[in-house]
């Protein structure tokens, strides 16, 4: 009979945790980072006291809001292309579903986070517990139940035994390239505390690797056929370009072939900003160096991306007749979307093979040329809306521009949600892979300090630069005072347009009235007048309202040398967008209203809606 060790569930979850490890540029590290915690009723006890006995294994980081420390849990693994993650705990009850947001978020973007939140008691003995949510009508149905459709894995642990199939599920679905996503173990609360006789084994040190799936023959013949057949071939390089570090590889391929590549909003940065062959961003907030190819491209080869409607122009973008594409993806979902060719790999495996099937092969130098030509006329368009100015009121563009020449493209820039994405998207000049770290793929307001702090973890030697707007800011900011605490120093630039500015130009653009975003057209007695500086500052931060765009580049040249998080404020116009580049997208104007502006958005709607591609 093999050597067993009797702990609780809590402590043999956590030891377990410790002892998973992955190898980095040859060196061994481990995989977890730390889990954040914050403590209830329905962890404290169990789990809390479980994670202070391994605390010099597996650190344990104290946030101030659960939504907040998943999110930067998620950053941080992100930040780490996936080679990494983080736990969290909480609570039954609010704590836990604080997290659902971001389980969400880690799912929808692919991202591996492990969440164990507390649960109701297995006995039942005490029911109903502080914060448990009873159902009238099912006495096994708890709150947890909300994170099975945003689990890529989900257990309820009822029995301290049952931890040892769960951990070793959870594993390899936190490290499978395909499946990978957030994983969630509900503690019942009761269990947590129960004790067991552990297999000795099930502690052993394992070292997990990056599984890379090498394509099929047929899969990677018919790719090839399509390739050597295209007159006008075009790549999207998706977040799966990074998560594979197959930079490098891409920058080989698309050399050797002379195609031209756009980023999706994940896969940004896949190539610096100025390679030749990079025309950047594509779709709604694409440049018109890439939309343009685009819609001509006959062969589009899609790596690592899921082709959602922000890329694809809400399937309005690609209109050359008889396209083909090509879907490079390690998860067979995203390979075949669309009727794509599907071509099942690791993205780096798979450019690597792509590359040796064609070499020799070029895609023809006239295409190759036009590409060329648009990319500089984009980039004199980026340098007008970029430029700085005098206006009280400045652009969000002009604010970019302002942090790209004061920064650098050494930093690692980090966003999301609202209007700074689709800016950013467009004219940001990222330098190294992973140096653009955007949270689009669920447009999560309060991402964003949160996000930043998890990638300062994961990148401790980046100047990590967060561009966050003033309603993104108000819904999740407790996280200034974490990194404070931990001495992760930020440099957070808040844009404050007095609103929810993006979405108002939206409604302005469907023929909405301005209405219930910006906060001078919301139901009010007084309008606000708030203070963010004097608020990051009461919270650790170095903090200042800066005058014009001249102030901010000189503010930010001294927050380099800051020792602590920074946050400079600038007001700016809520009005203005960039109109260089963009795409059409499928926003739903109203069939029928009592106003003309409406009727009229309508109209153009329905014209609009006539350049899909049904069912490509």
């Amino acid at each position: 009979m093999s050597k067993t060790i009797r702990l609780t569930m809590a402590q043999a979850l956590t030891r377990f945790l410790s002892r998973q490890v992955t190898e980095i540029d040859g060196k061994k590290v481990p995989i977890f980072g730390g889990v954040w915690a914050i403590f209830g009723h329905g962890n404290v006890a169990g789990i809390g006291e479980a994670l202070y006995e391994v605390r010099d294994e597996l650190p344990t980081f104290r946030a101030h809001n659960e939504q907040a420390m998943a999110h930067a849990a998620i950053a941080y693994a992100k930040a780490n292309f996936r080679r990494r993650f983080m736990a969290a705990t909480s609570s039954i009850g609010p704590g836990a579903l604080n997290m659902v947001t971001a389980a969400a978020l880690a799912h929808v973007n692919r991202l591996p986070v492990l969440f164990l939140p507390g649960d109701v008691f297995a006995n039942r003995i005490p029911d109903p517990v502080l914060q448990q949510a009873e159902d009238f009508s099912d006495g096994t149905a708890t709150v947890n139940d909300c994170f099975r459709p945003v689990s890529r894995y989900f257990d309820r642990i009822t029995r301290p035994e049952q931890i040892i199939p769960a951990l070793s599920r959870a594993m390899q679905v936190l490290t499978d390239p395909a499946d990978c996503g957030p994983v969630t173990l509900s503690l019942c609360q009761d269990v947590q505390a129960e004790a067991y006789d552990y297999p000795e084994s099930f502690f052993a040190e394992r070292v997990w690797h990056q599984r890379r799936p090498r394509p099929d023959r047929h899969e990677l013949a018919a790719a090839v056929a399509a390739l050597k057949g295209a007159k006008k071939p075009l790549v999207i390089a998706g977040g799966g370009v990074l998560y594979s570090q197959a930079s490098d590889e891409l920058a080989k391929f698309v050399q050797g072939a002379g195609i031209p590549v756009c980023e999706t909003q994940g896969g940004k940065s896949s190539l610096p900003d100025d390679h030749p062959l990079n025309m950047a961003a594509v779709g709604v907030t694409g440049t018109s160096a890439a939309n343009r190819l685009a819609e001509e491209a006959d062969v589009v080869l899609a790596i690592g991306t899921r082709l959602q409607d922000f890329t694809t122009g809400s399937w309005a973008l690609f209109k050359k007749s008889g396209k083909t594409i090509i879907g490079l993806n390690v998860q067979p979902f995203d390979a075949g979307k669309h009727r794509a060719l599907p071509l099942v790999a690791d993205a780096a495996e798979g450019l690597a093979e792509l590359g040796a099937a064609l070499k020799g092969w070029k895609a023809p130098a006239s295409w190759t040329d036009n590409a060329a030509v648009g990319k500089k006329a984009w980039q004199a368009e980026a340098a007008k809306v970029t430029a700085s100015t005098n206006a009280a009121y400045p652009s969000d563009a002009q604010v970019i521009g302002a942090v790209q020449r004061a920064m650098g493209s050494g930093v690692t820039l980090l966003h999301a949600a609202g209007g700074l994405p689709g800016e950013l998207h467009k004219l940001w000049q990222a330098g190294a892979p992973g140096s653009y770290h955007a949270e689009y793929g669920f447009s999560t307001m309060g991402y964003e300090i949160a996000g930043g702090l998890g990638t300062k973890m994961a990148k401790p030697d980046d100047e990590i630069v967060v561009m966050i707007g003033d309603g993104s800011y108000l819904m999740l900011n407790s996280e200034i005072a974490t990194s404070v605490m931990l001495g992760l120093k930020l440099t957070i630039v808040l844009l404050d347009n007095r609103g929810y500015g993006c979405i108002n130009r939206l409604q302005m653009a469907t023929g909405g009235a301005n209405f219930n975003n910006l906060l001078k057209d919301s139901r009010h007695e007084i309008l606000p007048d708030i203070d963010f500086a004097a608020h990051a500052a009461s919270m650790g931060a170095i903090a200042e309202k800066v005058p014009s765009i001249a102030g901010l580049e000189n503010a930010l040249e001294k927050a380099r040398k800051n020792n602590r998080t920074t946050m400079l404020v600038i007001d700016t116009d809520p009005l203005v967008s960039t109109d260089a580049g963009g795409h059409w997208w499928d926003v739903a104007v109203p069939e029928v209203s009592a106003r003309a502006q409406v009727n009229a958005a309508r109209k153009a709607y329905d014209e609009k809606r006539q350049m899909q591609t049904i069912g490509d």
